[in-house]
């Protein structure tokens, strides 16, 4: 009774003490780690061109801005002035330099609500064929024409210098911007199972052309292991009695080895769906021009892929390309100001 008594007691604590809200900060720009490198300089941020085979004009635009955002906070955390985004943005269009385009509607939108409903997995299949030829469809202007991809000449970016009395222009390219499965085997990003069988799977046949033979390998890789262990060690469900009977079916240690079998492929086919490792990659090109004459004072370019360090880490996509855009761009701009 005391023990009911105190497990009470201690629900009740629970839910009184979690009546509360969890709260993260991140404050990008630390004051007491600013780095004095680019005091009384100003750098202009034009958008980027976007090589990133962009489905449509919306996330084009999401991706020039995730960039951005993380440009200003490495330049202000080097202490270089900047002017508001939206001003550059606004003379780049007083200029016809760039070109507004209306965000239209996604055609795909009606498709991505069904795809969320609980279709069968072949269904699910054929909804997202529709929707992907839909979007290359729709995507038929040519990479020129695409967000960011102009040509400046030296004069322009002379002027532009001028106009806001900058020192250096900084412009780049969005190379890859895309989502991919992490190649790595590691146990504890895959899990154990899929470890076990997939690796198995992997040696015994090689790379297949389609999902369901991946999935037939990795049944016979589980049964495999299954009848072995069955075979050799299990005891149950049948321990080797003459007359042991299980549901009318007698079997001894041929029975262990059939039942384990049939275990093995089932923990196969359960793992082929899982041991999924997603993996950001965000490959940038950077150029920075002195906006006095618009000479190329320093460019280089990054690859950086991002993926979980074990089965509990965050999965999700936008942690994995914040994390791969912040390290992309402070590694590219802690070189820059290297040279100054």
């Amino acid at each position: 009774m005391k023990y009911s008594r105190y497990l009470l007691i201690g629900l009740l604590a629970l839910l009184l003490g979690g009546c509360g809200t969890t709260v993260k900060e991140s404050l990008k720009v630390q004051p007491a780690l600013k780095s004095p490198v680019g005091a009384d300089k100003t750098v202009v941020i034009l958008p980027f061109a976007d090589y990133s085979y962009a489905d449509n004009l919306d996330s084009a635009y999401r991706r020039s801005l995730y960039v951005t955002e993380n440009l200003t906070d490495q330049l202000v955390q080097n202490s270089f002035h900047l002017p508001v985004q939206e001003d550059v943005f606004l003379y780049l269009v007083n200029q016809n330099i760039i070109d507004v385009v209306a965000y239209e509607k996604k055609k795909t939108s009606m498709l991505e609500d069904e795809l969320q409903d609980e279709w069968s997995a072949e269904m699910k299949q054929h909804l997202q064929h529709y929707i992907d030829l839909t979007k290359r469809r729709s995507n038929n202007a040519p990479v020129l024409e695409s967000p960011g991809t102009h040509g400046l000449s030296q004069q322009e970016v002379v002027k532009i210098g001028r106009h806001f009395s900058a020192d250096y222009i900084l412009r780049g390219r969005i190379i890859q911007f895309k989502e991919r499965q992490d190649p790595s085997w590691a146990p504890w990003k895959k899990g154990v199972i899929g470890f076990v069988t997939g690796v198995t799977n992997q040696i015994a046949f090689g790379q297949a052309d389609a999902d369901k033979y991946d999935n037939w390998g990795n049944m016979i890789a589980g049964g495999t292991y299954g009848a072995l262990f069955g075979d050799r060690s299990a005891n149950w469900p049948y321990t080797g009695d003459a007359d042991q009977s299980i549901f009318g079916v007698s079997g001894g240690q041929m029975g262990n080895t059939i039942v384990w079998g049939a275990i093995g492929a089932g923990l196969g086919h359960m793992a082929h769906k899982t041991g999924k490792i997603p993996q950001a990659v965000v490959q940038l090109r950077v150029w920075v021009q002195d906006a006095y004459n618009g000479d190329v004072v320093w460019t280089n370019r990054i690859d950086v892929k991002v993926s979980p360090e074990t089965v509990l880490a965050d999965y999700q996509y936008d942690a994995l390309f914040e994390e791969a855009t912040e390290k992309a761009v402070s590694t590219l701009i802690g070189d820059f100001t290297a040279t100054l």
